[in-house]
């Protein structure tokens, strides 16, 4: 193959592939105004913030915290364990008081003893890793989302416990903040060569990994908005998470399982100890396990359980959940813990005392019966989704417990999930079954107002009266229908502040923060790096790569077009039949087609880097392990029909 066609091929080949680093943004930001403090002052009279029980239970246990950053290996700060410190004494007036309570408990970070012969490290990412003491070594309960992240509390640990080997590995569920630093944790050469195991719920591997090859360019652009990626660390911006203090994003990898959880309940033993693991699939994740320490009288309640209300549906987006399920399972875990002394969860801080986990238990069950029941029925009732978010309200014995207070998922956006469940996001009146555009429809709605600054005239006079809502509805078209209109921008940007800074959800206030900063700034240069997926990209299954191009394949483009390409990875000797028919990608394992237009040969760790956006030059050009036969011309035209998701698209503005 000529260079010039290889090096056009290489190109082309990177069109399937994501984007590399987010470089942050920043911007001024505005005060509280007089609207928010008096909101914000509603929630120190309504709600018992002194109460001291949570603050003795995050404490309770504390051997050490760590200090310095986790830094990853090209000079990034991953984490910075004393960018937190501001979270103390009275809540700041850019911040919700119940949500400063949250967040003070979430910044008890270090290594904690649970019980005899469990401990957790929390605050070293945004999940807890939890080590249980066996007869060998740890037995690792989740990894954390990177490898760096893992590698730094489990070293953290040693230093504090003694340099035990892991001597198994549990992930519970299929989330990357749960498995993603499994590398950091062990390699997966030692673990094969020791034996070590590794558990997981059913599914585990197909849902962790098609989430993030299908939809991760949108799901990780989607969560710089929830997890406030990009946010300073003050008072009037990221403050907490609601399940933890912040992600860690780094290097993300996966081992698969040597051990699957299937059934209902089954009784493991992991190096001496005895475990009993739940299988609970589709609540708060598509796969996932939960499990009980008889001999310890201790409940892991995995991600089902977590000092907030958790969501039904992600703001960052994922498969929706099913609230009755998740009830379901809640009153499952009251049955088979009648005499547990103690929970943890992979989030927040444990809970003592066989009474305080049933009420904690219970109070979880009946949230989601009580949102998924009062959704449906004003459902039934021809309610609409902002309607039923708007008249849903939890019952005082429920809204008072902190436990399942909003801090993470929110109640007005769990009710839509529940109608989006049954009855999918068109709401029943024909106006939205086609609307226009939203460039389109804000264009005519200035025209209707008389232009854009008699819109944002009208906004200001909304923002003056603190109805921060309309201001925003009003501001968006103008966004939207006049994009360089600055002042518009501005006073959205201010309007966006002042409804953070009233949000007891924390991903809420960090989407009405990234807003602003992106309304000042723009949207990042650079989207996620799928470069830092390599390690977890390399444990994929090929199908979930085709799955993901077949569905970057530009229709119109494609349209007319028959091509058949084989792929052949030379040294794993699979091979696929790739073909387009009615502008659709269609791929099969085959042997190679005799009427394919072309041939192209290549390792699976090329193909990886490709997808990954890291195969350069010296891979392709130079390489020796990429190969074409047949048609070049027909190779390079069916990957150019092909599109790069950009990964730092615009949200707030267009």
């Amino acid at each position: 193959m000529r260079v010039f066609d290889k090096l056009l091929m290489s190109v082309l080949l990177v069109l399937i592939s994501g984007c590399s680093k987010n470089d942050g943004i920043g911007g001024a930001a505005s005060d509280a105004t007089p609207t928010t403090l008096k909101a914000n002052q509603q929630f120190v009279q309504d709600l018992k913030l002194d109460d001291p029980e949570d603050f003795e239970d995050a404490k309770r246990g504390f051997i050490a915290r760590p200090s310095g950053k986790i830094m990853a290996a090209d000079g990034r700060v991953l984490l910075d364990f004393d960018a937190f410190k501001f979270v103390d004494g009275n809540a700041p007036p850019t911040v919700n008081p119940s949500l400063w309570r949250h967040a003070k408990l979430n910044a008890q970070i270090g290594l904690f003893k649970v019980t005899d012969g469990i401990y957790q490290l929390r605050g070293f990412d945004i999940a807890n890793m939890t080590l249980i003491e066996g007869k060998t070594g740890w037995i690792v309960v989740d990894t954390l989302t990177a490898s760096e992240s893992a590698a730094a509390a489990l070293a953290f640990a040693r230093q504090q416990l003694g340099d035990k080997p892991v001597s198994a590995i549990v992930f519970t569920h299929s989330h990357a903040d749960h498995f993603g630093g499994a590398m950091g944790v062990i390699s997966p050469e030692d673990a094969a060569q020791r034996h070590i195991p590794i558990i997981a719920p059913a599914g585990f591997m197909e849902e962790a990994t098609s989430e993030n090859i299908l939809a991760g360019t949108a799901m990780a652009r989607r969560s710089i908005y929830q997890f406030g990626k990009n946010l300073e660390r003050s008072p009037k911006g990221m403050v907490d998470t609601g399940l933890g203090k912040g992600v860690v994003y780094g290097h993300l990898g996966i081992l698969p399982p040597t051990q699957v959880i299937s059934k209902e309940s089954e009784d493991v033993t992991l190096d001496g100890v005895h475990f009993v693991f739940h299988n609970v699939p589709g609540a708060e994740a598509p796969a996932e396990l939960t499990f009980n320490l008889p001999e310890k009288k201790a409940y892991g309640g995995a991600e089902n359980l977590a000092q907030t209300m958790h969501n039904l549906l992600p703001i960052r987006g994922a498969k929706a959940r099913d609230s009755m399920r998740w009830s379901e399972y809640m009153q499952q875990a009251l049955d088979e813990n009648t005499d547990t002394e103690v929970y943890f969860g992979q989030h927040n801080w444990p809970i003592w005392g066989h009474a305080r986990i049933a009420e904690f238990i219970t109070m979880h069950r009946d949230v989601y019966k009580y949102t998924h029941d009062q959704s449906v029925r004003l459902m039934n009732a021809g309610y609409t989704p902002r309607e039923i978010a708007a008249m849903v309200k939890l019952p005082k014995s429920l809204d008072s417990y902190f436990g399942a207070r909003g801090y993470y998922g929110d109640l007005r956006h769990n009710v839509k999930e529940v109608y989006q469940f049954y009855l999918g996001a068109y709401d029943g009146n024909p106006a939205n079954l086609n609307p226009l555009p939203p460039q389109e429809s804000a264009k005519h709605y200035l025209e209707l107002i008389g232009g854009a600054d008699k819109a944002v005239a009208a906004a200001q006079s909304a923002y003056d009266k603190g109805e921060y809502r309309w201001a925003a509805e009003l501001l968006n078209q103008v966004v939207f229908g006049q994009p360089d209109h600055q002042a518009a921008k501005e006073l959205l940007a201010r309007t966006y502040e002042q409804m953070g800074y009233m949000s007891e959800s924390a991903t809420w206030r960090n989407s009405y923060l990234t807003a602003a900063s992106e309304l000042r700034n723009g949207p990042p240069k650079k989207g996620i790096n799928r470069a830092d997926a390599i390690d977890m990209m390399s444990q994929t299954p090929i199908e979930r790569f085709l799955e993901a191009m077949a569905a970057s394949l530009d229709g119109p483009a494609a349209e007319g077009k028959n091509f058949k390409i084989n792929l052949v990875l030379s040294d794993t000797k699979e091979s696929y039949v790739l073909w387009i028919e009615n502008a659709v990608l269609h791929f099969k394992k085959s042997v190679p087609a005799s009427d394919a237009n072309a041939t192209l040969t290549l390792t699976k760790n090329l193909f990886i880097k490709t997808v990954a956006g890291t195969a350069g030059v010296k891979d392709t050009v130079f390489g020796d392990d990429l190969k074409v036969q047949g048609s070049k011309v027909d190779l390079i035209r069916f990957l150019s029909m092909f599109d790069k998701a950009p990964g730092n698209f615009a949200i707030v503005t267009k």
